[in-house]
């Protein structure tokens, strides 16, 4: 097997994803642009512009419509996967660093860094089906782990979250 070399990135590669189908890869680093390749070939199909700072996590919905990506800049985007346009940018008081979408892509478990007097923390947002309706509020605040939240996802059924931190604690949240 020939290995495929995707070339497109201009600082350091942080985060991979593939869709349900397999058929595309997304990539993130710390040069701001999360980036959508054909799985196949390598083929750059684009670049979503629009963060200001390393993009550390991203998550495909399952219908591969829709692309979340949490970056430095404490901000969260919502993307359209085909046109590469911003449905709606989450606010946060400090950098982001994981995202995940739920079974259903309905919701999405968000954790933010330590930074300042701001302490880490796992936030639930809903995702409206319509982008116009989308609202910032969180359905969900956890708070309470030292140090940076690594990493957040969904456990069976949406009923919990599993977070792992720098504490070295594997935790599971009840998240109803």
């Amino acid at each position: 097997m020939r290995p495929i070399l995707m070339k497109g990135h201009e600082r350091p590669l942080t985060f991979l994803r593939y869709n349900r189908e397999g058929d595309l890869l997304f990539s993130c680093a710390k040069d701001h642009n999360p980036t959508v390749w054909f799985a196949d070939n390598g083929e750059r199909l684009g670049t979503y512009r629009g963060h200001n700072g390393a993009v550390w996590c991203c998550d495909v919905s399952r219908d591969s419509m829709r692309l979340i990506t949490a970056s430095a800049d404490q901000s969260v985007k919502l993307w359209n996967v085909q046109t590469g346009a911003q449905l709606h940018t989450f606010s946060f008081n400090s950098p982001a660093r994981s995202v995940d979408f739920s079974v259903g892509d309905k919701l999405a478990v968000i954790t933010t860094d330590p930074f300042m007097e701001v302490t880490s923390a796992i936030n639930v947002k809903r995702i409206a089906d319509d982008p116009s309706q989308q609202s910032g509020e969180s359905v969900l605040t956890i708070t309470g782990p030292s140090g940076r939240i690594n990493r957040a996802v969904w456990g069976p059924l949406n009923r919990t979250i599993i977070s792992a931190g720098e504490d070295c604690v594997v935790r599971i949240w009840d998240s109803e």
